[in-house]
């Protein structure tokens, strides 16, 4: 393979997200086995169900504007135009605070409804109150990560994404030592006290990163270069949210299916028999332990995917058919070759891999089956990210949905029936359908 170089900022980004991401990956996953073996299965099971929460602050404050800002800044490349790249990222992001203030302050509010009559589960509620206050340092982060998406920097979102890491596992790892010595013991309000602190890190290296950028760019005195004039800030607004609504709205949907599914997990497994707390246990034990293992590899994939999107973006504004198609046949050739790599490890050593590393052999044993995915999930998101590309929002977020729902009635008709055995069913079936929906999708350029 040649070696990367400025003419080709795909292969360049790729191997610089992937490296960030597998080392970001790599902490996370000692950092969840430090997690599972203090806390426990029902520890990591309360930790989880915080998830939902924050999934679905992050689409609706960011996850659109995020999107919206790097589809309108990818032009300063060509035409050096900073002081229009500023506006759109200057508007996005006034936007974004605005509705993650209100987001922190209704989760902070109402922590205790939301942790009874949503996540049904009273215990979150502290939980919640802390993580309330990450949300305007992730949103900050996020539409600055944006931009340099946009203008193919991925060193920075890449650092930003580092620096979380490691100073969020640090600021645990020092909080959990510091209780020891003092004969307190430790909960797992810890590690989302750690989380706070590391979006804050990230938050802080992103306006460093974002600060030097434009003076290296602009001359001295840039200030006056940025402001807007009357009227823009209203206009490029409109424009931003014409993009970005759509796909909040969709992230939203999805991420509120995603949420009932997660909640109601340990739900059905108390109506297939078990008590409540085997029932969280096996809940932490499947997206504490196994599922983050599973997704490991998916590094390399999601690199690929927020690169592509600008790529095939390009490609098909200049009508560039030959592009397209290289992209879509790389794809599942690449997915799938890779997919079948990593199944076959987490076949022939899943159960080893679980008893090595969480001491769990129920961990082991979902690894197993859940290596199955990995064709699946490897092809169906580089193909998700290159139909985003080609404008097929609509179909993405169908196709997403499609999954959600099989997935869902796994959930509420097969896990009574059949226990944790019946999600692990659903979630390969779905997994299926939307490879296969976003395999039909594209047809016409394999």
């Amino acid at each position: 393979m040649p070696l990367p170089n400025r003419r080709n900022p795909l292969i360049t980004g790729t191997i610089i997200l992937t490296v960030t991401g597998f080392a970001s990956r790599f902490i996370g996953f000692f950092y969840r086995i430090f997690l599972s073996r203090v806390f426990g299965a029902e520890g990591m099971g309360i930790y989880q169900l915080t998830s939902p929460v924050l999934a679905l602050s992050f689409s609706l404050t960011v996850a659109g504007m995020q999107t919206a800002i790097s589809k309108y800044v990818v032009k300063e490349t060509a035409t050096k135009d900073y002081r229009d790249s500023f506006s759109h990222l200057f508007a996005g992001f006034v936007i974004s605070m605005i509705v993650s203030v209100l987001c922190t302050l209704g989760i902070y509010c109402y922590a205790e409804e939301i942790a009874v009559y949503f996540l049904m589960e009273e215990r979150t509620a502290p939980l919640l109150r802390i993580i309330s206050l990450s949300i305007p340092m992730a949103t900050v982060h996020s539409c600055i990560n944006g931009y340099f998406y946009g203008i193919k920097k991925t060193a920075v979102p890449s650092l930003c994404q580092l620096s979380e890491q490691v100073v969020r596992v640090g600021s645990v790892y020092i909080i959990y030592y510091l209780c020891l010595q003092k004969g307190l013991a430790p909960t797992i309000g810890f590690a989302v006290v750690g989380l706070v602190i590391g979006e804050s890190a990230s938050m802080i290296v992103s306006l460093i990163a974002v600060k030097a950028h434009f003076e290296h760019v602009l001359p001295k005195n840039y200030g006056p270069l940025l402001a807007l004039p009357r009227g823009a800030f209203t206009k490029i607004s409109a424009k931003l949210l014409r993009l970005a609504v759509p796909l909040s709205l969709n992230r939203v949907i999805i991420n509120f299916l995603q949420s009932v599914e997660s909640i109601f997990i340990p739900n059905r497994l108390a109506a297939y028999g078990y008590d409540h707390v085997t029932a969280l246990g096996a809940y932490g034990i499947l997206t504490g332990m196994a599922l983050p293992l599973i997704l490991f590899p998916n590094a390399i994939t999601g690199s690929i995917c927020v690169l592509l999107l600008p790529v095939v973006s390009e490609a098909d504004a200049t009508g560039n058919r030959r592009a397209i198609q290289k992209a879509v046949r790389k794809s599942v050739e690449y997915g799938f070759a890779l997919g079948i790599l990593f199944t076959a490890l987490f076949l022939f050593f899943g159960r080893l891999l679980g008893k090595l590393l969480y001491q769990n052999e129920l961990a082991g044993n979902f690894i197993m089956v859940l290596g199955f995915l990995c064709p699946l999930m490897y092809i169906a998101s580089t193909l998700g990210s290159i139909l985003n590309g080609l404008g097929k929002t609509g179909l993405t977020f169908a196709y997403s949905m499609a999954s959600l729902l099989v997935r869902l009635l796994f959930v509420f008709f097969v896990i009574p029936l059949a226990g944790i055995n019946g999600y692990l069913w659903g979630l390969l079936v779905s997994q299926l359908v939307q490879t296969l929906l976003c395999l039909y999708a594209v047809r016409r350029y394999y």
